[in-house]
């Protein structure tokens, strides 16, 4: 069994990526918990086939397992951090019982050895891992009633990335997003299927009330409102005909990794340039831009549409980024957006 360890040769980091990108969207799986759950799902399948006499082949996609497959901390520890310095057996068992805590394997012992069922994480999955290029989207209002739930729920994923841990709730996002849509509904903007109607990217344009504006030369991570438990939100909304809003808030720009093609983010941040002159009729004095970049491929994103650094958590890695309005407002996005390299 030991060569079915090396998992590169038997399912590569290509096909790997594709089942990561879908599990992104469950709370509380980071990128190492899904690169390890992939990567043992894989490894019990080519195990059973082995053991039942099935000659063994590279994987190109995952079927689920039949029943509880044996798997020991040591053929795990191999398979998690073979290349790493931090691993062992313990590490491995402790990785095992997170997957198992999170609902994606079942773990029993068989009197001698650690037997492991994988768990369906999506339904139909390997037909989510066939390209959505050809899903045509389009820009729309947020719908209270019928966008909040999925949008909370990839919403989530992104905090979960950084906090490695369950506080961003999806529920309790959901809650946030329809209690924002009735202060102001009009900065909040999703892109859409044209077949289905699901949203699969949202972006939340927060007109701030100058009281609040202190944040943002505040530590980052105090207005971390979506991913922490605190009830109170530390940004007051403007309201409509205040003529001391100066700021706008990027609360959340973020497309479903299925969708994070190149045309799909430039119609998004096309959308949000024309919501920013509609807000300009409510904010006459509207002209800063600032945002928080949780995950990494949304700090590249925003450097590559001209927001600059302007002060580092001093805890974690997180910046606040500011813009001017009229230089967004100007931008070519295409040409912008064209050295982007997206997941």
């Amino acid at each position: 069994m030991k060569d079915l360890l090396s998992i590169d040769e038997w399912f590569c980091i290509e096909h790997r990526l594709k089942y990561i990108s879908l599990l992104k969207g469950k709370v509380g799986l980071t990128r190492r918990r899904s690169e390890c759950f992939v990567k043992l799902w894989a490894y019990l399948l080519l195990k059973q086939q082995q053991e039942l006499g099935i000659a063994v082949k590279p994987l190109t996609e995952l079927d689920l397992p039949q029943g509880f497959v044996p798997c020991t901390h040591r053929e795990a520890n191999e398979l998690f951090y073979a290349q790493e310095d931090r691993g062992s057996e313990r590490a491995a068992g402790m990785m095992i019982d997170k997957l198992v805590a999170l609902g994606l394997i079942e773990k029993e012992f068989d009197g001698n050895n650690i037997c492991i069922r994988i768990c369906s994480p999506l339904p139909d999955i390997n037909q989510s891992t066939k390209p959505t290029q050809s899903a045509k989207l389009f820009a729309d209002s947020f719908n209270p009633r019928t966008d909040a739930i999925p949008a909370a729920t990839f919403l989530a994923s992104n905090y979960d990335w950084m906090n490695k841990k369950t506080t961003a709730a999806p529920h309790r996002i959901a809650k946030i997003l329809r209690n924002w849509a009735k202060q102001y509904s009009k900065g909040m903007r999703v892109l859409r299927r044209c077949d289905t109607q699901n949203p699969v990217g949202i972006c939340i344009l927060y007109p701030v009330a100058s009281e609040s504006e202190e944040n943002f030369f505040l530590p980052p991570s105090k207005s971390l409102h979506l991913s922490t438990a605190s009830q109170t939100d530390p940004f007051n909304i403007a309201t409509p005909g205040d003529a001391d809003c100066t700021s706008a808030f990027i609360r959340s720009f973020q497309i479903d990794p299925n969708y994070q093609q190149h045309d799909n983010l430039c119609q998004l941040l096309k959308d949000a340039r024309q919501t920013l002159i509609n807000m300009q009729a409510d904010f006459p004095n509207l002209c800063d831009l600032y945002t928080l970049t949780i995950h990494p491929s949304a700090q590249s994103l925003a450097l590559a549409m001209g927001f600059q650094k302007t002060s580092q958590d001093p805890q974690i890695s997180l910046y606040w980024m500011y813009m001017p309005l009229d230089k967004y407002l100007t931008l070519d996005i295409e040409q912008a957006a064209s050295n982007l390299k997206l997941d």
